[in-house]
């Protein structure tokens, strides 16, 4: 009889150790280490279905130039923002995972997608945490076509791995990975183990019928993805559905995608019906205020492949604390505490015994260094309660010794703004457009004291 085998894995980050220690030496957890049974690999049998990959027979050594490079067909997903965030669409035999907080809409969009879907191929919706009667009850709410949408009820990998074969669908659903379990692994579903065996089975399946694999996953309370970390280096696509659930807008942003670009951002309103898309979102950020306000400025950003308006708000009052706050939503702290000591050196205000407050109005996350110097004018504006021009628009990144860096695409995000009825720009002078755009003043800046002169 084989020894059976044992390995040490760490619940949080998924890494092995040859033994049981107290603290991870990966991710610096305390009390996370496990002890996992493994299976020893068998070349016949039931697991020898998930041992290659998708032209497994044609694995020959070959030049670069020897490579197809036919177009791959993409499927739509009756979706323009979500083709947009996949990259044009669904490619066959990749495999996508959906993350989300409770409640996001992840089961509801991907319900929506594919009883569209199932009018024009073979599509399978395996669902692991709800009932079929469940899904069925959402379905008729939302008035979706049901006639053709095959539906299973398994948490068995290997289950639906056969059942799938046997459907031959195009495009499958996996709801949720966190539930699924294989046979050979000696632990609890969610687990470390079963999540990435799972995942990395599914992936091989994917790849070898040329299916298209869509995973659902769950986010834990800091907003990343549940399970190793090795689950999004296996799939080919990762994106996350976020929004409040106060709030009736979902953005859909991709942070890793093979076939497309990164940080692709979709935006969805949720209604009665189920999700629908919002072709112009800058519209639905800037329902502005009717009387402007000191302190609120709006700024162009670039998400992905396309400009975004935004409204950004500060407020800046005397503090009673002999720490002052500096709170930032939607924006980096430690970059806020960067531009109030640029302010203080290269502008000439003190800020240090005041509260700092920062806002994105509608709830967008904005990562870029583009909004620098929005978020410095929005500053000084609160701070000498004096109000900005209604139709100003800026942009442009802020260096330590307080000059004015140019950002990408500059003519892109003009051409935007002047859409949206802006007529001012307070832009780097590198991004002033060679030609002018009709209706639009651009005030090119090179330093701070440059921009805070030109309001």
């Amino acid at each position: 009889m084989a020894k059976k085998q044992t390995a040490y894995v760490c619940t949080e980050c998924g890494a092995d150790f040859p033994r049981w220690q107290g603290q991870c030496s990966a991710c610096g957890e305390w009390n996370t280490i496990s002890e996992v049974r493994l299976s020893s690999a068998t070349p016949t049998g039931r697991g020898a279905q998930f041992s290659g990959y998708a032209g497994a027979a044609d694995n020959q050594v070959k030049t670069l130039d020897q490579i197809d490079l036919s177009e791959v067909p993409r499927i739509s997903s009756s979706f323009k923002e979500l083709d947009r965030v996949l990259g044009g669409g669904i490619v066959p035999g990749s495999a996508i995972l959906i993350g989300g907080s409770p409640g996001a809409g992840k089961s509801t969009l991907l319900l929506q997608t594919l009883c569209a879907l199932a009018e024009t191929m073979g599509a399978l919706y395996v669902t692991g945490e709800e009932s079929l009667q469940q899904v069925a009850m959402r379905a008729h709410r939302l008035n979706l076509p049901t006639q053709r949408l095959k539906m299973l009820s398994e948490t068995s990998v290997e289950r639906i791995i056969e059942i799938a074969q046997i459907e031959k669908p195009k495009i499958m659903v996996i709801d949720s990975i966190q539930v699924m379990h294989m046979a050979d692994i000696q632990s609890a579903p969610g687990s470390v183990p079963q999540v990435r065996e799972s995942a990395a089975a599914l992936t091989r399946f994917a790849k070898q019928n040329n299916i298209a694999v869509i995973l659902v996953g769950h986010v834990t309370k800091d907003g990343t993805l549940a399970g190793p970390k090795v689950l999004e280096h296996c799939i080919d696509c990762s994106v996350l559905l976020d929004g409040d659930a106060d709030n009736r807008f979902r953005t859909l942003r991709s942070h890793k995608n093979r076939f497309g670009a990164v940080n692709e951002l979709g935006v969805f309103g949720m209604t009665e019906s189920g999700l629908k898309e919002v072709a112009n979102p800058s519209a639905i950020f800037l329902s502005r205020a009717t009387e402007q306000a000191a302190g609120t400025v709006v700024m162009v950003l670039w998400e992905g492949t396309r400009p975004l308006l935004v409204e950004l708000q500060a407020l800046v009052d005397h503090s009673p604390l002999s720490n002052p706050r500096r709170v930032a939503v939607g924006l980096d702290g430690n970059r806020l505490n960067l531009l109030l000591a640029v302010l203080h050196r290269h502008g000439g205000l003190m800020m240090s015994d005041q509260d700092v407050f920062a806002n994105v109005v509608g709830g967008v996350r904005v990562a870029e260094t583009g909004a620098d110097l929005a978020l410095l004018l929005a500053m000084v504006s609160s701070f000498k309660d004096r109000v900005l021009q209604r139709d100003l628009v800026a942009f442009g990144e802020v260096g330590l010794s307080g000059e004015i860096r140019p950002v990408g695409n500059g003519q892109e995000r003009l051409i935007e703004a002047a859409k949206h009825g802006f007529t001012r720009a307070i832009v780097p002078k590198a991004n002033v457009p060679k030609k002018p755009i009709d209706g639009m003043e651009v005030i090119p800046v090179t330093h701070l004291s440059q921009a805070l002169e030109a309001l």
